[in-house]
C-alpha cells in the first residue's frame, strides 16, 4: 500500500518537474504601509498569482522577490484585515510602494471548500461558512474549536473539556461520523473510531489560518462520509506567516456539580516559522492544555424497571436502579428476583441453588403452631406462598459514580512541524507531521476514559497552483483507555461474582426474610382471633408494606464488604480490571481497549486551467485510494479465523466542470465514483446554479447526492458493553452468532411479550407476540439533497445569508436492538428472553425499512454600524419530516434541537483605541438524544431528553502595539447555569480566562 502511494507521488511529481526550464529572472521590491496610520506593515503577503512563489514584508514593511515567471504577470498584495490589491508586472520593478486599506469584512471571504477551487463566498454553489484569523481573535470562546457552535446551524456535543463533536443538520452524535474534518487536506479522523476526536490532534490555534464549514452533503467532491458536512482546517504557511508567536492563557473553571467547584485552567502555545530565499521554509508548533474536566453527575434512574422512571426512580426506592452516570449497575448485571428464584417458570429449577426456597417453604416447621409447616397451616401450596412473598422485580447491583472511576485531570499536547521547499515558482514540496496526545473522556456505547491517547498524521505533498498530489497516514494509539461501565462491572465481579455469589445472597436473604415475615404476620393474626382467610390477607399486606425495607436489608447483606473507592483493595481491583483487555479472561472482566488501527491515503487533483481557458470552462479531476488496517487486539473488532483483523480498501474518482454565463449565472456540475470492497459502488452527482443580480444579490440552487460507507466499527465491531453486545452489520456476524438456527427477536416485541406475561398471560400463549428480526439488508447510506439559498451584501453594510434544504435518505443507517435466547437447548424459551442472565441482547446497524426525510433552514444577518460596531444574529431549524412512518424500535440518532439561535454585538477596534469586545448569546430548544450509551429502555421509550439552555459569553481585548501583543479577558457561560449538550455527558459550567498573544510580525 505504502509503495503504491509512493509511486503515485513520484509519477505526478515528475510530471511537474519535467516542465521546468530555464527562464529569465524578474525582480520586484518595495514597501507596504497602512494608508490610514501611515505606518509600515509587517507580514504582508506579496504573491505571484497562479504560482506558489511569494514573500512577505519584514518588520519595516520592506519586501523583495525574484521570480522566473514570464512577464507580464500579476502580483497580489494581501494581509489580514486589509483589501487585496493587484499589480501587473511587465519588467523589473524595485520601487513598489503599496498603501493598504482596511477591508470591510462582511461578505469578502474567499473559500475553497465548496468547489475545491478559490471563489468568493458570495458565489459559492452551496452553503459555506468561514472563520478567519480575525474571527478567531474576536471570539469569547476559550478555543476556536469551541467557537464553532456560534456558527448558524452548528450543534456541539461536549463530552470533555478536550473533546467536542461538531454536528450539523441533525443526526448528531458523540463523535460524528457524518462530518468529515480535514486538517491541511488530511482526514483528521481516528481510523478505529472513524470520527475526529475534536481538535486533540488538530491544528494549534496559533498556527490556524482559517476554518471553513460546508454544511450538508459534500460527497461529490470529498467522497465517503461527507454526508452531513465538511470541516476544513487550514494552517499557516511558513512562507507567509514567519517569526515567533506565542500565547499564554490562564483561567478558572467553575461548576457546582464538581468535587472542587473552582479549578485552574492552563493553555500555552508556541510557533516559530522561517523562510530562506523564498525557496525553503519550515515551521514548528507546540501547544498544551491542562485542567480539571467538567464532570458527569447525572444520577437519575434510566432503568425504567419496576414501574419507575427518570423522575421517580432512585437507588433507595428502585431495586433495579440504573443511574445515568453510575457504572456497575447496568443491564448486564441485573436479574429478575422472581424468575431467578423460580427458574424458567418451573418450580425447583432456579439457578445456583436459590430454588431451595420452595423446599424451605414446604418443610420449615413452626414450633408455636405445633411444628406444622406453613402450607399445612394455610392450605396453600409452596408455589402459592412463593408467589405471595416474592415480587416480580428486576434487581441490579450497586454501582459506582463516574467521579469514582475517572481521573478528571485532562490534558492535551499537540506537536507539529513542516518543511516546505519550492522546487520552482510553480511547484512546492511539503513534508508535514502532526502529533496529538492527551487525556479525555469520550461517550459512545459507554463512557470511555482515554489516557495517553496518541494520534499521529504524517504527510508528503507535491503542490502547484493547479494540482496537488498527497499521501498521508494516520496512526491511532489508544493508550491506557478503558470503558467505565465495564470497569464498574469488573470491580464488582472481582469482589463478588454476580451469578455465583451476589445475586444468590441477595435473593436468599430477601426470600428468607419475606417468608419469616409472612409466616409471623399470619400467626399473629390467627392469635388475635382472625379467620384464616383474613389472616392471609393481612400477611400479604404486611409483606407488601415491608418489601422496600427487606430489599434494602438484602442489599446490605449482599454488599457487606463491598470495595470502597479510595481503599487499597478497591484500587487493586480497579487496576486489574482497567489493565485487562476487553472482554477479559479467566482472571476476570477486562475494561481496557487496545486500538492501533492505521489509515493510509493517497490522493490527487488536477485543474485544467493551464490547458483550457477558465472563461471557456473550468475543469478539475481527482481521485484517491484508502486503506484501513484494523488492529484492536480483538477488543473492538472481529477477529478472523487466523486471529488477525480485517483490512478495508476503498477508492474513488471525481470530475467537476463550471461555467459562468454573461457574468451573472454560474453553473457547476460534479460527479464522483466510489467503491468499497464490502459494498457496491456509489455514484454521487452534484448540480448547482448561482444567479447574481445587481452584483449584490446571489440566488443559488443545487441538487446533490451524498453517501456514507459504513464505518469500520459499523462493519466489524464486536464489543460487549453493559447494555448490549455491539456487532457489525456485515453477514459474517449473523453467521458467528448463529441467527439462522437460534433466531433473534425485535426488542419491541420482547417488551410486549414481557408485559403480557407480567399481566398473567401464560408464556406459551404470549409468545405469539414475539416477532423474529429479519434484516432489511445492509448497504451504504445515501441522501438526496435539494437546497436553495440567498446571499446579499446590501450597501456594503448588511450581509444576509439564508438557505432551505430538504433531504431524502435512502438506506438510512440506524440502530436495531434484538434479543436472543442463550439457554442450552433453549430449555427456558420463551421466558428466558425476559432475564439478562438467560438472553443475549445485540445492537447492530441496519438500513431503515422506510425512507427518512428531514428538512431545515437557517438565516443569518450581520450589520456594520458606524464606529466599527457590528451586530449579528442567526437562527436555524432542523426537523424530521416523516416521523409517523418510522418504526417505533428504529433508532434514528436525529439528535438536534428544532430551533437554536445566536445573537452577537462587538467592535474590533473601539474608536481606534486598540480596545475591542465581543458578546454572544446562545439558545437552543430541548430535544430527544437517541444513543447507545443510554439504557435500551430509556432510548426506545424516547425519554432521553436534553433540556433547553441559554448561555452568555463575552470578551474584552486590547492590542498592545509596543509589545506586539494582544491581551484578552473573557468568560463563557457567564450566567453560571449548568447545562449539558448530550446524554450521559458532563454538565458545563463557567470559565473565566486571561490570555496574552505575542506575534513578532503583529501590526
Amino acid at each position: 500500500m505504502s509503495k503504491t502511494i509512493t509511486y503515485l507521488i513520484l509519477a505526478l511529481g515528475l510530471s511537474g518537474l519535467l516542465s521546468l526550464n530555464a527562464m529569465a529572472q524578474t525582480r520586484i521590491a518595495g514597501k507596504v504601509t497602512d494608508e490610514a496610520k501611515r505606518e509600515e506593515l509587517a507580514g504582508i503577503s506579496i504573491a505571484v498569482k497562479g504560482k506558489v512563489i511569494g514573500t512577505i514584508t519584514d518588520q519595516k514593511g520592506n519586501f523583495s522577490l525574484t521570480t522566473s515567471t514570464p512577464t507580464p504577470f500579476t502580483v497580489a498584495v494581501s494581509g489580514v484585515g486589509f483589501q487585496t490589491q493587484e499589480f501587473v508586472i511587465n519588467n523589473d520593478r524595485t520601487d513598489m510602494n503599496v498603501s493598504m486599506k482596511e477591508q470591510v469584512t462582511l461578505g469578502q471571504e474567499v473559500v475553497v471548500s465548496a468547489s475545491r477551487v478559490e471563489e468568493s463566498v458570495m458565489q459559492s454553489p452551496v452553503s459555506v461558512e468561514k472563520m478567519d484569523i480575525r474571527a478567531i481573535q474576536a471570539t469569547p470562546s476559550a478555543t476556536f474549536y469551541d467557537a464553532l457552535q456560534n456558527i448558524k446551524g452548528v450543534d456541539m456535543s461536549t463530552q470533555s473539556l478536550t473533546f467536542r463533536s461538531v454536528n450539523v443538520r441533525g443526526f448528531g452524535a458523540n463523535g460524528n461520523t457524518r462530518v468529515v474534518q480535514l486538517a491541511d487536506g488530511m482526514d483528521n479522523q481516528a481510523p478505529g473510531l472513524n470520527f475526529a476526536v475534536g481538535n486533540i490532534a488538530g491544528i494549534s490555534e496559533l498556527d490556524l489560518e482559517s476554518v471553513e464549514l460546508l454544511p450538508g452533503a459534500a460527497s461529490a467532491l470529498y467522497g465517503p462520509n461527507a454526508i452531513n458536512g465538511l470541516l476544513l482546517l487550514t494552517s499557516k504557511s511558513p512562507f507567509l506567516y514567519q517569526g515567533v508567536s506565542a500565547q499564554a492563557k490562564v483561567g478558572v473553571m467553575n461548576a457546582d456539580n464538581r468535587a472542587t467547584a473552582t479549578t485552574p485552567y492552563y493553555d500555552v502555545a508556541f510557533r516559530y516559522a522561517k523562510a530562506f530565499n523564498n525557496r525553503f521554509a519550515f515551521k514548528l508548533n507546540a501547544s498544551y492544555i491542562a485542567a480539571n474536566d467538567w464532570q458527569a453527575t447525572n444520577y437519575r434512574d434510566q432503568s425504567f424497571s419496576n414501574g419507575f422512571n427518570l423522575q421517580t426512580g432512585s437507588r433507595q426506592n428502585n431495586p433495579g436502579y440504573d443511574g445515568v452516570n453510575i457504572y456497575g449497575d447496568d443491564g448486564g448485571v441485573r436479574a429478575n428476583i422472581y424468575s431467578s428464584l423460580l427458574g424458567n417458570g418451573q418450580p425447583g429449577t432456579g439457578a445456583n441453588g436459590t430454588s431451595q426456597i420452595l423446599g424451605l417453604i414446604a418443610t420449615t416447621q413452626i414450633p408455636q403452631a405445633g411444628n406444622r409447616t406453613l402450607p399445612q397451616l394455610t392450605g396453600q401450596t409452596p408455589l402459592q406462598i412463593f408467589n405471595a412473598i416474592i415480587p416480580r422485580l428486576d434487581i441490579s447491583r450497586t454501582g459506582y459514580m463516574e467521579p469514582e472511576l475517572v481521573d478528571y485531570n485532562v490534558n492535551n499536547l499537540k506537536l507539529s512541524g513542516a518543511l516546505h521547499y519550492r522546487i520552482n515558482d510553480a511547484v512546492e514540496l511539503i513534508g508535514q507531521g502532526n502529533v496529538g496526545t492527551g487525556t479525555t473522556v469520550y461517550t459512545g456505547a459507554d463512557r470511555y476514559y482515554i489516557k495517553g491517547f496518541v494520534l499521529g498524521q504524517y504527510k508528503l505533498e507535491l503542490r502547484g497552483s493547479h494540482f496537488f498530489v498527497r499521501a498521508y497516514t494516520t496512526q491511532e494509539r489508544s493508550g491506557d483507555a478503558y470503558a467505565t461501565g465495564t470497569l464498574g462491572i469488573g470491580i464488582n465481579e472481582a469482589w463478588k461474582p454476580s451469578a455465583s455469589a451476589w445475586f444468590p445472597q441477595f435473593f436468599g436473604t430477601y426470600a428468607q426474610t419475606a417468608f419469616q415475615g409472612y409466616a409471623g404476620a399470619f400467626l399473629t393474626a390467627l392469635g388475635a382471633g382472625q379467620a384464616p382467610t383474613a389472616a392471609l390477607a393481612g400477611a400479604q399486606n404486611f409483606v407488601n408494606s415491608q418489601q422496600v425495607t427487606w430489599l434494602g436489608v438484602a442489599r446490605g447483606v449482599a454488599d457487606q464488604g463491598r470495595l470502597i473507592p479510595g481503599t487499597p483493595a478497591f484500587q487493586q481491583a480497579f487496576d486489574a480490571v482497567a489493565s485487562r483487555p476487553i472482554p477479559g479472561n479467566a482472571q476476570g472482566v477486562g475494561a481496557k481497549f487496545l486500538d492501533r488501527t492505521n489509515l493510509y491515503h493517497g490522493e490527487f487533483m488536477y485543474n485544467f486551467n493551464k490547458l483550457i481557458e477558465p472563461k471557456i470552462v473550468e475543469l478539475i479531476v481527482g481521485g484517491n485510494f484508502r486503506q484501513y488496517a484494523l488492529n484492536s487486539g480483538g477488543t473492538i473488532f472481529l477477529k478472523k479465523e487466523d486471529g488477525s483483523e480485517y483490512t478495508i480498501n476503498e477508492y474513488g474518482g471525481y470530475a467537476q466542470a463550471s461555467k459562468t454565463l454573461a457574468e451573472i449565472l454560474k453553473l457547476t456540475g460534479s460527479i464522483r465514483y466510489d467503491k468499497n470492497q464490502n459494498f457496491k459502488a456509489q455514484i454521487s452527482p452534484r448540480l448547482s446554479a448561482v444567479l447574481t443580480l445587481a452584483k449584490v444579490h446571489n440566488i443559488r440552487a443545487s441538487f446533490q447526492r451524498g453517501f456514507r460507507i459504513p464505518t469500520t466499527q459499523s462493519q466489524y465491531i464486536d464489543l460487549n458493553t453493559p447494555g448490549a453486545r455491539l456487532i457489525g452489520g456485515l453477514p459474517v456476524f449473523a453467521q458467528k452468532y448463529n441467527f439462522a438456527s437460534n433466531p433473534v427477536y425485535t426488542l419491541t416485541s420482547v417488551r410486549a411479550f414481557g408485559a403480557a406475561v407480567q399481566g398473567g398471560t401464560a408464556p406459551a400463549q404470549a409468545a405469539q407476540l414475539l416477532q423474529p428480526f429479519v434484516s432489511p439488508g445492509y448497504d451504504p447510506e445515501r441522501v438526496e439533497t435539494y437546497e436553495v439559498g440567498y446571499k446579499a451584501l446590501i450597501s456594503k453594510k448588511l450581509f444576509i445569508d439564508a438557505y432551505y434544504y430538504y433531504n431524502r435518505f435512502l438506506n438510512y443507517e440506524g440502530g436495531q436492538q434484538v434479543v436472543q435466547d442463550n439457554t442450552p437447548g433453549r430449555a427456558g424459551f420463551p421466558a428466558s428472553l425476559l432475564s439478562s442472565t438467560t438472553r443475549n441482547v445485540y445492537n447492530l446497524p441496519v438500513n431503515s425499512p422506510v425512507q427518512l426525510k428531514n428538512a431545515g433552514w437557517a438565516i443569518s444577518a450581520d450589520y456594520q454600524l458606524p464606529a466599527n460596531f457590528t451586530i449579528g444574529g442567526n437562527v436555524s431549524s432542523n426537523y424530521l419530516v416523516n416521523t409517523d412512518e418510522i418504526p417505533a424500535d428504529f433508532v434514528t440518532f436525529f439528535n438536534t434541537p428544532k430551533y437554536r439561535y445566536n445573537l452577537s454585538v462587538g467592535n474590533r477596534n473601539l474608536r481606534n483605541s486598540g480596545f475591542g469586545f465581543n458578546v454572544i448569546w446562545r439558545y437552543q430548544d430541548s430535544f430527544l438524544w437517541e444513543t447507545t450509551v443510554a439504557n435500551v429502555e430509556a432510548t426506545n421509550r424516547k425519554q432521553t431528553i436534553i433540556p433547553a439552555y441559554s448561555t452568555l459569553d463575552a470578551q474584552v481585548s486590547k492590542k498592545i502595539t509596543s509589545l506586539k501583543s494582544i491581551l484578552k479577558v473573557g468568560g463563557t457561560n457567564l450566567l453560571g447555569k449548568l447545562y449539558t449538550q448530550s446524554w450521559a455527558n458532563p454538565g458545563i459550567g463557567s470559565m473565566y480566562y486571561v490570555s496574552l498573544t505575542f506575534d513578532q510580525l503583529l501590526n
